[in-house]
């Protein structure tokens, strides 16, 4: 692999050794990459201060090492974001995405739409000027429509009964099939959750507005809890896993 130059945002940073980092990037070009920085942490010049999480930085990286990795030799910081990481529940948020990103995308895939929403939701996680619990409902779900997991809302997915003729207020959601299911064809459901008709529209204007929308959106406690409480279950069962900052993201909530 020859040297490259491309633009990312830091989604993971691991200590390798006493002075080294391996990064991971969700770049506009080249999807998810890892790569080291040699002497990271001693480094006065090049790299200090600013290979920080959810950072927006150009990279320059030479070719890959012996163990495969690509080395980064320079990197500027286009967007610190660093209103985000000087917040406890903005950092928790931006690390469950970030967490999502890595999990779900393989190396060298390229998702342009992911990187955009991305991009979009730490910039406005960072200006402070949506609450970010809505923001994570417009992350997490557009997130599923792109990963191809997207929820089913508008119809019965057993007997195609429009969902606007259900007589129940709250709504049988399958998490296995992504689809809800009238009180007719619910046997033998194993994984469900229930949710309220007007939570349901406004999670489908968020999957098919644009991003914007999140700031017109006129959201009730109540929604915004069963919304998060839907999208923080549905969005693990799918990638597989759970990730590690989802419990940590909990916990802050809780607190706050």
């Amino acid at each position: 692999m020859s040297g490259f130059s491309t633009s990312g945002i830091l989604i993971r940073r691991v200590d390798y050794g006493d002075y080294d980092y391996i990064l991971t990037f969700l770049t506009h070009d080249r999807g998810k990459i890892t790569v080291i920085a040699k002497n990271a942490k001693k480094s006065m010049k090049r790299f200090l201060g600013i290979l920080e999480l959810f950072s927006f930085l150009e990279l320059t990286c030479s070719k890959k090492t012996s163990g495969g990795l690509a080395v980064l030799q320079e990197a500027y910081q286009e967007f610190p974001f660093e209103g985000i990481r000087k917040n406890m529940i903005k950092t928790a948020y931006a690390s469950y995405w970030s967490e999502m990103v890595y999990i779900w995308l393989e190396e060298h895939v390229h998702q342009k739409g992911l990187f955009s929403l991305l991009m979009y939701a730490l910039g406005a996680l960072d200006a402070g000027e949506i609450s970010p619990h809505p923001l994570s409902l417009l992350f997490q779900i557009r997130f599923m429509h792109i990963a191809g997991f997207a929820p089913h809302f508008e119809s019965c997915s057993i007997c195609q009964l429009d969902m606007g003729t259900f007589s129940q207020s709250k709504i049988r959601f399958d998490l296995e099939k992504g689809a809800i299911v009238c009180d007719k064809c619910a046997t033998g459901i194993r994984h469900c959750l229930y949710l309220s008709k007007g939570t349901i529209k406004q999670l489908i204007w968020l999957q098919s507005g644009n991003f914007q929308m999140t700031e017109r959106i006129r959201w009730s406690v109540a929604a915004i809890s069963e919304g998060l409480n839907f999208l923080e279950a549905f969005v693990p069962f799918h990638i597989g896993r759970s990730p590690k900052s989802l419990g940590v993201l909990k916990q802050i909530r809780e607190a706050y």
